[in-house]
């Protein structure tokens, strides 16, 4: 018998409160890292720029500063198209 179909007679079993427990975690699983992506963060972040204050004005005076007439016109594209925060649905993963 295959894993999958080891899966499948459990969850013929399995109450309803315990398969959402066991969604949610099998999504997590899903989207966690892998161990090699991990690794990878760990390398690039363990060597981080040497900024300074000064470096940082500097580069802020190569940028420039704002030229078109568009900027009003991409800020309302931006206020009516990103959508709202919500904070009132409860978190699966606490316990």
């Amino acid at each position: 018998m295959t894993i999958k179909e080891q899966l499948f007679d459990e969850i013929e079993s399995t109450p309803e409160d315990l398969l959402q427990k066991t969604l949610d975690f099998l999504r997590l699983l899903k989207t966690k890292p892998t161990t090699n992506q991990i690794n990878t963060t760990v390398t690039t972040v363990s060597h981080p720029a040497q900024s300074t204050g000064r470096s940082l004005l500097e580069h802020l005076k190569t940028i420039g500063n704002w030229e078109g007439d568009d900027l009003e016109e991409c800020l309302e594209i931006v206020r009516t198209t990103r959508s709202q925060a919500k904070f009132d649905q409860p978190n699966p993963f606490d316990m």
